[in-house]
């Protein structure tokens, strides 16, 4: 499992330090005592969670785009890593479909380009490029999805997060195995958690209208996804990341996701929210034609689990208890950077 204090003094490079998963990640290992480099586009909302978690002064943060080579490989010299963390990305399925182009240019050759950094630089020991559970090609059988099946997601985001996963596989291959550098993809479900002002998620949109005292609008009440805390796939990426550090032989493949009692119904989250949120908020269905989008996904996790003794700490009801407390200090004018350790603090050393 995993010690926080590995991170202590080691030079990581995180690109997407400025999102939801980004900011929480860049928290943690400011409190680890990393030496930390975060490369990124400006905070993607507004307002944002790294202005909020009061990261500035803290770590080094560049803004730039990791579809431009040489400001990335300019940033990542510098920087002279040991340890590499791949968030960047385009992530919402129905931007991908507005904007298709730009979707696989940041996921694609982003990818391309943070492995070129890598071949080119001898400090790396350790890189996690994080994915998305919609890489595989999903046939909604009903079963959870293990690593070893096809990868071939649906959409243009879903595809493009596939093309990453096959680019890193092939830098691997082609370049790392031998040279002493672990790689490593994980593959992790729907997260949740206090600060994600994202446009078309679920849990940010349960946010707005509970703040606005509106009612809630559900696309697709009957989708199932693994949903989970944001801290739950993170303590996972820490811990691959550590491990493959010590010992190459770990680097691989791995979904990270909640266990099967807490892959529930979209639905079923926003009964959740609702019931912690209080004040009478409700929800109701919106019926609109849109995009496809799978109804069914699940992951089988028995590899990580298996391999280093991981296990989900908090069940979807604790993570969304968690999102709505850590929200109602945010609405309030609270100290958002002291709920975000306390949080931290709870999840890495009382379980």
């Amino acid at each position: 499992m995993l010690d926080l204090s590995f991170y202590k003094g080691k030079r990581v490079f995180l690109t997407g330090h400025t999102g939801f998963k980004g900011a929480w990640l860049s928290r943690i290992l400011v409190n680890a005592g990393a030496v930390i480099t975060g490369y990124s586009l400006e905070p993607p909302t507004n307002p944002n969670l790294f202005e909020l978690a009061d990261l500035e002064g803290k770590m080094t943060s560049v803004i730039g785009d990791v579809r431009d080579f040489s400001s990335l490989k300019a940033a990542f010299d510098n920087a002279q890593p040991e340890i590499v963390f791949h968030l960047a990305a385009q992530p919402i399925v129905l931007t991908s479909y507005e904007q298709p182009h730009f979707t696989y240019e940041t996921n694609v050759m982003g990818t391309v380009n943070i492995l070129e950094c890598v071949r080119l630089c001898n400090s790396v020991k350790s890189v996690l490029n994080v994915t998305t559970d919609k890489v595989y090609e999903n046939n909604e059988s009903g079963r959870p999805i293990k690593e070893n099946e096809p990868l071939d997601g649906y959409d243009p985001y879903s595809n493009s997060k596939s093309c990453s996963e096959l680019v890193t596989h092939s830098y691997k291959r082609s370049f790392f195995d031998k040279g002493g550098v672990a790689v490593s993809t994980a593959r992790a479900g729907n997260v949740i958690g206090g600060g994600d002002f994202a446009d078309n998620r679920i849990i940010p949109d349960c946010v707005r209208a509970a703040i606005a005292s509106d009612v809630i609008t559900v696309r697709n009440p009957n989708s199932v996804r693994p949903y989970q805390h944001v801290l739950d796939p993170l303590y996972a990426y820490l811990m691959i990341a550590a491990a493959q550090y010590e010992n190459p032989a770990l680097a691989d493949y791995y979904n990270v996701g909640p266990n099967e009692c807490d892959c529930l119904t979209t639905g079923e989250l926003a009964t959740l929210f609702c019931n912690h949120w209080g004040n009478g908020q409700s929800f109701e269905v919106l019926s609109k034609d849109g995009p496809h989008e799978a109804n069914f996904l699940k992951l089988d996790c028995d590899k990580l689990k298996s391999v280093f003794g991981w296990q989900p700490r908090w069940s979807a009801p604790e993570a969304v208890k968690k999102t709505v407390e850590w929200t109602k200090v945010y609405a309030s004018g609270g100290d958002v950077p002291a709920k975000l350790d306390e949080q931290i603090n709870e999840f890495f050393y009382k379980g």
